[in-house]
């Protein structure tokens, strides 16, 4: 990599987004039993997958309340 590149404000927020990215996938994988599903077809998998994804949604729109609730007080 560049230093240029690895230097410059909109790789360093890219890096940022990145790891939000991943914690979602490495949630569905240990939590979600994503790893290996249990289901057969595409159309099974998909559907636990968005399934799995929501859960992980309202988990950190719980983490994310309970952030917004602390600042207030």
């Amino acid at each position: 990599m560049p230093e240029a590149i690895a230097d410059s404000e909109g790789y360093a927020i890219s890096q940022q987004k990145r790891k939000l990215i991943e914690q979602g996938f490495g949630w569905a994988k240990t939590v979600g039993h994503m790893r290996q599903v249990l289901v057969r077809g595409i159309k099974k998998v998909d559907q636990m997958f968005v399934l799995t994804m929501a859960g992980y949604n309202l988990t950190r729109l719980r983490s994310l309340g309970q952030i917004r609730l602390q600042g207030q007080m």
